[in-house]
Parts: C-alpha cells; sequence; structure tokens
C-alpha cells in the first residue's frame, strides 16, 4: 500500500479535528435533543399554568419557546469558529465559551453549566422515583378506594434509580448513547400522550366542572395574595426550566457527521425538537389545566389527579421512569468528560487514567473498564442519589432549576456568542434588540429564583427526612 493511499484511508476514518468520524444525523440529533428536553419539566406544565391563568400561562409558555428556539439557533452558527462552516469545532458548550468569549467567561459558563448539570441530574433522580412510587399507590387506591391511607416512601425507589445509573454511566461517551436517546424519546412521547389523553377523558366525560380562570388561582380562595405571588414567580420558573436544554446542545451537535454542514443539520433538529417540544407542552399544560383547573396537582401523572384507569397511570409513570433513566445520562456525559479530561491532563501518564480492563459480560459482550472512570462516575451517581433522597421538593426544585439555568446558559452566553462571532456592531439594532432581551430574561430568572427559594424554605419548615408521604 502506498503512502498516499494509507493516508487517504485515515482520512476517510477521521474528521478535521483529529476524532473519529462523526456519523449522527438530523435524526439522531433529534432523539438526544428531545429526550433532554421533554423531561420531569412537562409533568409541572399544567400546575404552573394554573398558578398564571388562560392569559399568562399561555403567554409565558409560547414566549420561552420562541426564547430558546432563537437562542438554539444562536448556538449552532457559534459551533464551527470563527467560520459557521469552515472554522475550527467547539466540541462542548464550555469550549465554544472559552474560543469565542475568553478565559474570564469560560470559568462563570463553566461553573453555570455544571452547576445546573448536577442540578438537573437531581432534579431527574427525585422524579423517577416519585413515578415508581405512584404506581405503587395506584395499585393500592384500586384495590383499597380513592380515600385509602396509601402512604409510602420514594426513597428506596430512588436507590434502584441510582443503580440503573450507575450501570448506565459506564457507557464510554455521548456517541454510544444514541440507542438510549432514542428510546427515552419514544417513552417521552408516550407518558405525554397518556397525560394528554387522560386528560381530555376526564374533560369529556363531564361531571364536576374544573374551575378555571384568565388570572388562575384566585386570591381568597384557600390562597392569600402573598402565596398567589410566590407561587407565580415559581411558575415562570418551572416553565423556564422545561425549555432550558442549551447547556447540552452543542454537544448534541459535535455527534453530527460533516455533511451536510453542521449548522444546517442542527437548525433541522432544532426547529423539529422546539417546534414538538412546544406542542407536547402546550397540550400537557392547558389540557391539563383545563381538566383540573385551580386544583390541578404539582405532577399532573403523580400527583392523582388521575386515579383511573390505574393501569394506564402506571404505564405512563413507567414511561416516565425509563425516560428520565435515559435523560440523566444525555445531563450527566458532560460532566463525566469534563473531569476525565482533566485528570487526563493533570496525569497523562497516569495507568489509573489509561489503563483499560477487558471484562466479560454475560449475553452483553466485553466491557471495556478503566478503574478511574468506574469509581469517578459511581461515586457522582451515589452523591446526586444521596441529595435526592435529603431535599425531595419537587415543584420548588424544578423552578429554581429553571430559574439559575434559563438565563445565563439558554440566554447569556449564546446571545454574547453570537454578538462576537457575527460581530454585531454595537448599538446597531440588532445589538439593542438582543441586549433587551437578555435584560429581559434576567429579570424573569431572579423574579423566578426568589419565588423558588421562598418554596424551598416553606417546605424545610415542615419537612421531616425519611417519612412516607
Amino acid at each position: 500500500m502506498t503512502m498516499s493511499s494509507s493516508f487517504s484511508i485515515e482520512n476517510e476514518k477521521y474528521d478535521d479535528d483529529g476524532v473519529i468520524k462523526r456519523t449522527g444525523t438530523w435524526v439522531t440529533a433529534s432523539a438526544h435533543t428531545i429526550a433532554a428536553v421533554i423531561g420531569s419539566g412537562v409533568l409541572s406544565l399544567s400546575w404552573a399554568v394554573a398558578q398564571l391563568g388562560w392569559i399568562a400561562g399561555t403567554t409565558i409558555l409560547m414566549l420561552f419557546a420562541l426564547i430558546a428556539l432563537f437562542t438554539s439557533l444562536l448556538l449552532t452558527s457559534c459551533y464551527r469558529y470563527p467560520d459557521p462552516i469552515y472554522g475550527i469545532r467547539n466540541p462542548t458548550y464550555k469550549v465554544m465559551v472559552q474560543n469565542i468569549l475568553g478565559g474570564f467567561q469560560y470559568k462563570l459558563c463553566a461553573l453555570a453549566q455544571y452547576t445546573n448539570l448536577v442540578g438537573v441530574t437531581i432534579g431527574f433522580t427525585l422524579t423517577g422515583s416519585i413515578s415508581i412510587e405512584a404506581i405503587q399507590k395506584s395499585n393500592c387506591f384500586h384495590k383499597n378506594g380513592h380515600e385509602a391511607n396509601c402512604t409510602s416512601s420514594s426513597y428506596q425507589f430512588m436507590a434502584i434509580f441510582g443503580i440503573f445509573q450507575i450501570l448506565l454511566s459506564q457507557i464510554p461517551n455521548f456517541h454510544e448513547l444514541t440507542w438510549l436517546s432514542v428510546v427515552a424519546a419514544v417513552m417521552s412521547f408516550g407518558y405525554s400522550l397518556i397525560g394528554i389523553g387522560l386528560s381530555i377523558a376526564k374533560i369529556a366525560a363531564g361531571g364536576k366542572i374544573a374551575h378555571t380562570g384568565l388570572t388562575g388561582l384566585v386570591v381568597g380562595d384557600h390562597i392569600t395574595s402573598r402565596e398567589k405571588m410566590w407561587n407565580s414567580f415559581q411558575a415562570i420558573g418551572n416553565i423556564a426550566f422545561a425549555f432550558c436544554f442549551s447547556m447540552v446542545i452543542v454537544e448534541i451537535q459535535d455527534t453530527l457527521k460533516s455533511s451536510p454542514p453542521e449548522i444546517k443539520a442542527m437548525k433541522k433538529t432544532t426547529y423539529y425538537s422546539v417546534a414538538i417540544t412546544t406542542f407536547f407542552y402546550a397540550m400537557c399544560g392547558l389540557l391539563g389545566y383545563a381538566a383540573f383547573g385551580n386544583e390541578t396537582p404539582g405532577n399532573f401523572l403523580t400527583g392523582f389527579g388521575f386515579y383511573e384507569p390505574y393501569w394506564l397511570v402506571d404505564i405512563g409513570n413507567i414511561f416516565i421512569f425509563i425516560h428520565l433513566v435515559g435523560a440523566y445520562q444525555v445531563f450527566a456525559q458532560p460532566i463525566f468528560s469534563a473531569v476525565e479530561n482533566w485528570g487526563n491532563k493533570r496525569n497523562p501518564q497516569s495507568k489509573l487514567m489509561k489503563k483499560e480492563y477487558n471484562v466479560k459480560i454475560p449475553l452483553v459482550g466485553t466491557w471495556r473498564m478503566n478503574i478511574f472512570k468506574f469509581i469517578w462516575r459511581t461515586t457522582y451517581v451515589i452523591i446526586t442519589t444521596l441529595i435526592a433522597i435529603i431535599f425531595p421538593f419537587f415543584n420548588n426544585v424544578v423552578g429554581l432549576l429553571g430559574a439559575l439555568s434559563f438565563f445565563p446558559l439558554t440566554v447569556y452566553f449564546p446571545t454574547e456568542m453570537y454578538l462576537t462571532r457575527a460581530k454585531v456592531p454595537k448599538y446597531s439594532c440588532v445589538w439593542i434588540g438582543i441586549k433587551a432581551l437578555s435584560v429581559f430574561c434576567l429579570l424573569v430568572s431572579v423574579v423566578a429564583a426568589v419565588g423558588s427559594v421562598e418554596g424551598i424554605i416553606s417546605d424545610l419548615k415542615t419537612y421531616k427526612p425519611l417519612k412516607a408521604t
């Protein structure tokens, strides 16, 4: 074989940055994105609409969808820099910020991104366990009646969720997660459709008409004006959380093959993903509110707005559990990679970091085990599981996560990177418009964070650790 032909073969194996050729398409990227986006946030949307009412609830839902779409498109144009098609790749969100905005902004981004990725994985642990607990309660209510005392504990289910994550966390990297993301995306469609179907059935059945309103919960109707304000702030955070996926969109784009250009494929992915997600969010949020009115539970599949058919509620919660098992990995992989890359740079010759052992697993195949990866990933899952056990506050945690992640990761960094990459002139119409959007979203995030923190403080006053509910 001649040297030129050998070089040609090597070129066919690797992309322009020396990484083994990426093979992802807009379809696989959409699966990753939908798996990441349609998560635990969808379960609290009907509650959020109930706090805000038809007008504000619908408006804020659509507004955040448009903002997420706009800023995600800005991010996709920054994957290659300085030219969006022929520039150097930015394989991760952090690297993108570092290359475009510089070192200080990079440190701020790393802090914001990893804080929120950790928070999301904790939230997924909590929500996944609540779904399995709901199955246990559902069967109890079906057997003993809707007024039966069906108290139970979700802590053992958090441990089960953690065991699944310890096993799945040994998947080497993002590029080998496609099958898991496809399964997770199918599950997310499944439980969303079940929730929508049950809501429609409840509305069509008639009977007691749910009380709804243009402004949501009415002050004086079991709620004070102060509680109404805090709940509204928290609801805004919940809706924001539902659209927070920017922290993984760059990593998803980095799975795409080079032809067609990544920016074209990712833009297509973004349009489809946000459109599909928003449709399901609107159906879950609005139909859920129409079905339950101002008494909508915080989690519309596990809060027992629905009791029957119990088997369908059970299937919906099984879907939620399976989906969150996969979504956890989509958000955890960037954390795993960051620590492992740091370790490799600090100790490039270390056998602990480099050496792999082939472990044969019956019916599965050979697992390439690295001791450092195994210890680190297992430890991470154990820690996030323990935190979820200590702080099991679903709606307030969801609202706070949304508030913390929405502004910096979904708005600030994408807009600043776009302004820099596109060299938008200061004080031009585009520059002023983008800056105004950024300020508006900052105010929204502050309001939502305040509401969620107040809710967590209220929960802590009555919280009894490890007590069944």
